[in-house]
């Protein structure tokens, strides 16, 4: 194994620095220890650190927090295929990802603009866990539970910018996090998603928490075309897309730094 390991950091789902959802990026030679790529994910402590190795035209990808290798990350997975259109000279227009748990993800290249293309999300309408009505503060209009996350649905945007969640009562829902979401004043949904379990106190844009939002608000608003807002501090804006099975997921993404990590 090369003791090199090539690193960039992007902010995903903006086109202007130090805004959207910064992620890691380590391009490898070939897959090194799990062990290894955790210390790396809690030493760059960042929401995401994506993990890729080349096979044959495609890509393998893994991702990790500061505490957890997940599932799926949709930041971080933008984040890789800017990396890879931009400094590893990617020709083809749309880059196939695979991952040992999700499966085939893929992106595509569109001038300036990448579009994720994920599996839908598997959720349900479920009773509202009387711990979260507490955690906020209020009763959501309604709860849905999917593979990993609760999504809870609230009236207003005003609503999800002013909460100040209690982390400690999300904790004890378990699952990954905890998605809020509303009607947007100048997009379809706005949304934020805290996932303290996860290690993550509030990520800024969550590819992934949109396989879930996308379907429940395609179904609410009666369209497949959606526009989106995560409103965490940083922000950030996503073009959503609806096709059944699978969701579209378009954004921007900007090179905050690169270098390299000697191990």
């Amino acid at each position: 194994m090369n003791n090199k390991i090539k690193i960039f950091q992007i902010d995903a789902f903006t086109n202007k620095i130090f805004h959207g959802n910064p992620a890691a990026v380590c391009v490898l030679d070939q897959w090194i220890d799990e062990s290894i790529m955790q210390k790396i994910s809690a030493e760059n402590n960042l929401a995401e650190t994506a993990f890729v190795v080349k096979k044959d035209n495609d890509y393998e990808i893994k991702w990790f927090t500061p505490t957890i290798e997940v599932d799926l990350c949709g930041h971080a997975t933008l984040a890789t295929a800017y990396v890879l259109y931009k400094y590893f000279n990617y020709q083809s227009k749309k880059i196939n990802f695979h991952s040992h748990i999700s499966g085939l993800l893929s992106v595509e290249k569109n001038n300036e603009y990448l579009t994720l293309d994920f599996p839908t999300d598997i959720y349900e309408k479920v009773k509202i866990p009387q711990v979260l009505i507490e955690a906020f503060g209020i009763t959501p209009l309604e709860a849905f539970k999917g593979k990993t996350d609760y999504l809870l649905i609230f009236s207003t945007q005003k609503e999800i910018e002013e909460f100040h969640p209690n982390l400690n009562l999300i904790k004890k829902v378990g699952g990954r996090g905890v998605i809020v979401s509303a009607p947007g004043y100048k997009t379809d949904f706005v949304s934020r998603f805290f996932a303290p379990q996860a290690g993550i106190n509030e990520d800024p844009v969550t590819g992934s928490a949109h396989t879930t939002l996308i379907p429940v608000w395609s179904k609410k608003l009666g369209k497949t075309n959606l526009t989106a807002k995560q409103l965490s501090k940083r922000q950030g804006d996503l073009i959503c897309e609806y096709k059944g099975d699978r969701v579209k997921i378009t954004g921007t993404a900007v090179t905050y730094l690169q270098g390299e990590i000697k191990i």
